[in-house]
């Protein structure tokens, strides 16, 4: 599998994934201009991609679909003015050679799925936007060789905010954003020995840092002593690409990042608010 992860916070979020001749991307937010230079970078167009996957209907997920409409879009609700083919939990379906399982998630918007992505060879997990996840999913999902989960917020720097007392209990609630902590919970029950890389992702750039999601995960993995050590952790920006193995280039995991069983690989304090 080659990924690249475009976008990925509250200002938008959007994921690209191919293997051989199959290429999809996971949700279309951020702007317009932003993905046709990612796109641009990455020399594909919208013509190249065999399908759209939306994980829910929030504006920083969907804002871009009307340019993606020729393409089979799998979604978990209708959208407006679009056609889609309704994904349901646990009722797998194929995109080439893609087997794709949608996984219910808990959040503020109906039907809120993520995948599981699997190619007989390598095995992806995209989780983002919810407030739990349910534990029956997770034997499905251990030991993926990429995962991509959601490290939303710093409980005690979301508190701090001055954002209003019911959107902060919104966020913290089981229908809202994964903690730095809950997070890290969940990978040491999903990384195995296979697992390569995890991109920790939507990170607040008000109640949270790159840094701070690093550090709560990384301490936590090194506890699990069946990793590779050599298992990158990335923290994914707002608008910085992360990639792998993309175009057969070297993998890319970003300025925030490190391995499982070393320090931090890159200049950590200058971009940890990024």
């Amino acid at each position: 599998m080659e990924f690249a992860l475009l976008a990925s916070g509250s200002k938008g979020n959007a994921f690209l994934l191919r293997d051989r001749d199959t290429e999809i991307m996971i949700d279309c937010g951020t702007t317009k201009r932003y993905l046709s230079e990612c796109f641009q970078k990455l020399k594909i167009s919208v013509q190249d991609l065999d399908a759209l996957l939306i994980t829910h209907d929030h504006t920083d997920h969907i804002s871009q679909i009307r340019h993606f409409r020729n393409l089979s879009i799998y979604s978990p609700v209708e959208i407006t003015d679009t056609e889609v083919f309704l994904v349901r939990p646990l009722q797998q379906f194929a995109v080439n050679s893609l087997q794709i399982t949608p996984v219910a998630l808990s959040h503020d918007a109906p039907n809120t799925t993520g995948y599981i992505i699997e190619n007989g060879e390598e095995k992806l997990v995209y989780i983002t936007d919810t407030g739990y996840l349910n534990q029956r999913y997770l034997p499905l999902m251990q030991d993926a060789d990429y995962i991509i989960m959601e490290s939303n917020h710093d409980t005690e720097m979301l508190m701090q905010t001055r954002r209003p007392q019911y959107l902060k209990y919104r966020i913290y609630g089981d229908q809202g954003h994964l903690n730095n902590e809950d997070c890290a919970d969940i990978l040491t029950k999903l990384a195995g020995p296979k697992t390569k890389m995890i991109i920790l992702a939507h990170i607040s750039q008000e109640a949270n840092t790159r840094l701070r999601a690093l550090d709560v995960s990384r301490k936590r993995l090194q506890e699990c002593g069946s990793l590779r050590k050599d298992l990158i952790l990335a923290a994914a920006g707002q608008h910085e690409m992360i990639r792998k193995g993309w175009n057969n280039e070297k993998t890319d995991p970003g300025s925030v990042c490190c391995t499982v069983g070393m320090e931090c690989l890159a200049d950590l304090q200058a971009d940890a608010d990024r």
